[in-house]
């Protein structure tokens, strides 16, 4: 099956089809560093990632780039309370995201341009929309003709006229940035300097860009005028990415992306998640409370990525169980390298296509779980033979590419496991030891002599030693 996505832009699925053959030039809309992620942010980032994973899986040359806002109201007055600056807060947040991402097994982007360092690349398509009559100045700040772009509104599906009937009793006359502008809906590009803010010289005075224009001239400058996939959460569509197409495609008259994807909400316990209702909950927050992180992955890939997602204990209590299985799956061929060997087996070709036909059908995640969970409870039998029986019909090297097919598919969707390291938990018991204690235990069961034999159990246990009792007798294995 072909991959195929679902283009906010077009409301329908499609095939997959790229600029340049075998290449994809993707973009994410990324975060306003004035505080730490949230769960929100965790999502985001999660399915991005696994989009990523899983074209470069496909045989995509992946080139993602995802930005930094570190210019904007909100890092301004974290700076004002903190008594500190813009660029202190920023690096700040910025560092503690990278902290949260890596915990979560976040691949880095290959690029993370900044607002701030993009500045010449911002203010030349400002000049550039003002030459196509796009833009205006206004006593040093800037703004976007919107009625001047024919196709304002094809993303969201929004119609400027409904916009402005339902806006009417909102509008507030006396705002110093109404009077500027031509019409309500125009949209600043570049804002006048105000005083104890950063302001850069630019050809309309000094001052700073609005918020739209730094994705725009971010998109252009790493990865040209039209890209493949431009990626995002729901809340953005407009006006944040409506305002993009408009701005970039006003200067190219070039589609700005091929396909814009979007990743639905989180909601917590049926609520939208804010501080107000105090449901605020940070990703560095449910790391420390003991939620594993893995847990916080399969927790999102278990909904549609577009559908909102309700976090509740219940919910990431489940996430956590199946991670538990998956996780004792991918440790099988650790656990029983004696039995099964090592070296590298070529993945199944069934599983492969079922899975990629899954995650074919809009990277539909939850499908590649499922055979995902399939082949790790599949292991999880054998394992069970294995320790009792101590050993298994089913042929080792078919048991080697079954284990190194889940380790490859479940790292398609970042989650992976490995064994903890070493630690001499059997307190340096060699195998006769173990078997002398084992002479010991029967000599007391023979004796009835049980609490003896419980008690060389639990000794053993305690050592990380197992004991398995059957009709053929006591098998042991280390945990």
């Amino acid at each position: 099956m072909t991959l195929t996505l679902y283009n906010t832009l077009t409301r329908r699925q499609e095939p997959f089809a790229t600029v340049e053959p075998g290449k994809v030039k993707m973009y994410y809309c990324g975060v306003t560093v004035y505080d730490y992620c949230h769960l929100g942010h965790a999502r985001a980032c999660i399915v991005w990632d696994v989009v990523r994973r899983y074209l470069q899986f496909i045989g995509y040359e992946v080139r993602y780039i995802q930005n930094f806002t570190d210019i904007d109201d909100k890092i301004l007055n974290r700076a004002r309370e903190e008594h500190s600056t813009m660029e202190a807060v920023a690096d700040r947040y910025i560092q503690a995201y990278f902290e949260d991402m890596g915990r979560l097994g976040i691949k880095e982007a290959d690029e993370y341009p900044r607002a701030t360092h993009t500045m010449n690349g911002i203010q030349r398509l400002i000049h550039e929309l003002e030459h196509k009559g796009f833009a205006y100045p206004a006593d040093g700040d800037v703004y976007y003709a919107v009625r001047h772009f024919d196709g304002y509104g094809k993303l969201s599906g929004r119609k400027l006229d409904d916009l402005q009937a339902g806006a009417s009793d909102r509008v507030n006359v006396q705002d110093l940035e109404y009077q500027k502008k031509k019409d309500p809906f125009d949209f600043a590009l570049w804002k006048a300097a105000k005083p104890g803010e950063p302001a850069w010289e630019s050809p309309w005075g000094k001052g700073r860009p609005g918020w739209h224009i730094e994705c725009s001239a971010m998109v252009r400058d790493r990865l040209g005028e039209t890209i493949d996939i431009h990626a995002g959460g729901a809340d953005l569509i407009f006006p944040h990415h409506e305002n993009e197409i408009a701005q970039s495609e006003a200067v190219t008259g070039k589609p700005l992306a091929n396909y814009w994807l979007h990743n639905g909400m989180v909601k917590v316990d049926g609520e939208k998640m804010s501080k107000s209702l105090g449901n605020f909950i940070t990703i560095r927050e449910l790391l420390d409370r003991g939620v594993e992180p893995m847990a916080v992955r399969l927790f999102v890939l278990t909904a549609q990525y577009r559908k909102p997602i309700d976090f509740t204990n219940d919910a990431i209590a489940a996430a956590t169980n199946g991670w538990h299985t998956l996780r004792e799956g991918l440790l099988f061929g650790y656990q029983h390298s004696q039995v099964i060997g090592t070296g590298n087996q070529p993945i199944s070709n069934s599983y492969f296509e079922r899975f990629t036909e899954a995650v074919n059908d809009d990277f539909n995640f939850p499908g590649g779980l499922a055979v995902i969970f399939e082949l790790a409870k599949e292991l999880i039998r054998e394992g069970n033979i294995i320790v009792h029986q101590g050993k298994t019909e089913t042929p080792t090297d078919e048991l080697l590419k079954t284990w190194q097919t889940l380790v490859t598919l479940a790292g398609v969707l970042g989650l992976e496991a490995k064994p903890e390291a070493e630690t001499p938990v059997n307190d340096g018991l060699g195998d006769g030891e173990i078997e002398d204690l084992i002479q010991k235990r029967q000599a007391a069961r023979k004796a009835k002599n049980f609490s003896e034999g419980d008690r060389i159990r639990d000794e053993l246990l305690a050592k990380g030693v197992t004991l398995i009792d059957s009709r053929e007798g006591t098998r042991w294995h280390r945990s």
